[in-house]
């Protein structure tokens, strides 16, 4: 099985990595103010840096969605009116199974992302309306 998702994946890397070369992992966001001492405007920058991750994130998606499917088109297709052999079935489930962690694993960290400031923002805003009081 380690052979075969080797396979898969070298086919992946070969068809269309260099037509797809731009599909890098976007970075997380280095840092996230702290809502108990931040600013307005360091939260509003912080917001803008979180909303151009999750752009990125999304156009990476994008990315990976067309290099799994520019390499499904790149594989030996059954001949018409026959069945996908067992080989080219597994290759194409390894290729689809490898598209869908990449995709999983960048919307779990978009959403991290995402909690990580939402949580900063009710913190900001709780001290906001302390200090109102």
């Amino acid at each position: 099985m380690k052979a075969v998702f080797a396979l898969a994946v070298s086919l992946a890397l070969c068809a269309g990595g260099a037509a797809y070369a731009d599909c890098s992992y976007p970075p997380a966001p280095d840092h996230l103010p702290d809502g108990r001492t931040a600013t307005m405007p360091e939260m509003v920058a912080a917001q803008k840096t979180v909303k151009e991750y999750d752009v990125a994130i999304n156009a990476y998606l994008a990315c990976i969605k067309l290099e799994h499917d520019d390499t499904i088109s790149k594989l030996p297709q059954p001949k018409q009116g026959e069945k996908p052999t067992p080989e080219q079935k597994k290759a194409i489930d390894d290729l689809d199974r490898v598209e869908v962690q990449k995709h999983n694993a960048a919307i779990d960290q978009d959403h991290a992302v995402a909690d990580r400031f939402n949580e900063q923002v009710r913190v900001f805003k709780s001290r906001s309306d302390t200090q109102k009081k």
